[in-house]
């Protein structure tokens, strides 16, 4: 990252292709990210770098630029034993593979008897998906900033860890 890194503040509507709201910041504060960290999908980052404070656009992004294409390999079956006795377990229900922030999400796709089919993708994976975002603010990085590798709120102040 270079001195010129910026913080983007954006509005946002995601939809999926069948134009399903999937997610909005409409009512809330805008989206602040900090450029080239990786804060945000690259698809989306890599079009609104070419965006300033004001501009507005329909972004489609493939899902391979998005949440990355659905992988068989991410999806498993797993003994019942597995997982505490008196754990209630649904279709539908998610819980994280282990206690880091960046270990996967697994949703549960199946309950068969004493058998488990889990799916470790994102549950956007293979979806392309539309962005209908509008840039509410650029700045300039501040050097905190940019080596935390984040945004700080408006302005670059405040600090939440």
């Amino acid at each position: 990252m270079t001195a010129s890194a910026r913080v983007v503040s954006i509005h946002y509507t995601l939809t999926d292709d069948k134009g399903t709201v999937l997610d909005s910041s409409k009512g809330a504060e805008p989206l602040q990210y900090l450029e080239g960290a990786g804060n945000i999908i690259p698809g989306l980052e890599k079009e609104v770098g070419k965006m300033n404070t004001g501009d507005k656009k329909i972004v489609k992004i493939p899902a391979a630029q998005a949440y990355g294409e659905k992988r068989e390999d991410m999806v498993m079956e797993v003994p019942r034993t597995q997982f505490p006795p008196d754990m209630a377990l649904k279709v539908g229900d998610r819980f994280r593979g282990g206690a880091e922030d960046h270990a996967p999400v697994f949703t549960v796709m199946a309950v068969n008897g004493d058998k488990i089919t889990l799916d470790g993708n994102h549950p956007l994976a293979g979806q392309d998906l539309t962005f209908d975002v509008e840039v509410t603010e650029v700045r300039a990085a501040t050097s905190e900033e940019v080596s935390h590798g984040h945004a700080h709120g408006p302005h670059g102040h405040g600090h939440h860890h």
